[in-house]
């Protein structure tokens, strides 16, 4: 497996995420990469943007396996869509115009991750409505009158995105963007997720909501979870 050179991404996701995940990230995708059959098998007969988002997508997965000292293998989909990492590792994917990226983990150093990177813009029209709950529109009207540079309706979007990608792996179920209220704390720069849905259970607890991370930088907002072994405990 080989492929040309391409343009690193910003290292943004690494200063939300614990030491222990490699990241790998791209501002170009990547020509001339190749599948592995399962993947070509997931991707099917896709083409233009989302057969490149596919390609570099998978490009960085193998860059961040190798930086955990795992040969390039297959990272083929799920029935939804979700990447099939190896026994043993745990990890997201993210993909949004002029940025690619993985996160990866030993699953005997974290239980979940979930990344996601949106452009730092308004979202489309008539979208808010369908991802926030009112007292979720409440925060963000208060926060955008505070610190307009953000564009807060796409932050918890990517939040909720985060979630999803988080819950999904433990839950294995579908997971709404109304089944979980976020608050964000702009000080610190971190978010939190309040299941309104029975959570998995972690250890001998059951899964309640979600801590995360977010940062605006290169015009991107991105947000990052990551349940550490401790946490199920």
């Amino acid at each position: 497996m080989s492929h040309a050179r391409s343009c690193r991404g910003p290292r943004v996701l690494e200063r939300i995420l614990p030491a222990s995940v490699a990241v790998v990230s791209r501002s170009e995708d990547v020509d001339g990469a190749e599948l592995f059959p399962e993947e070509r098998a997931a991707l099917g007969q896709a083409v233009g943007k989302r057969r490149r988002e596919f390609v570099t997508a998978r490009a960085c997965a193998r860059e961040a396996l190798g930086q955990l000292g795992l040969a390039a293998q297959a990272v083929p989909s799920g029935a939804r869509g979700e990447p099939l990492w190896p026994q043993g590792i745990v990890g997201s994917i993210t993909h949004c115009e002029g940025y690619r990226a993985c996160a990866l983990a030993r699953s005997t150093d974290l239980l979940t991750i979930g990344v996601d990177a949106e452009p730092n813009q308004p979202l489309p029209d008539g979208v808010l409505g369908d991802v926030a709950l009112a007292e979720e529109r409440e925060w963000i009207r208060s926060l955008a009158g505070e610190a307009p540079e953000v564009s807060w309706d796409r932050l918890l979007f990517s939040a909720k995105e985060s979630v999803y990608k988080a819950w999904f792996p433990l839950a294995q179920r579908w997971l709404g963007f109304e089944d979980a209220s976020l608050q964000v704390d702009r000080g610190s720069g971190t978010f939190s997720a309040r299941l309104l849905v029975p959570g998995p259970r972690l250890g001998e607890h059951e899964l309640r909501g979600f801590r995360g991370r977010w940062q605006v930088a290169d015009g991107l907002v991105l947000t990052a979870i990551a349940i550490g072994r401790g946490d199920a405990e």
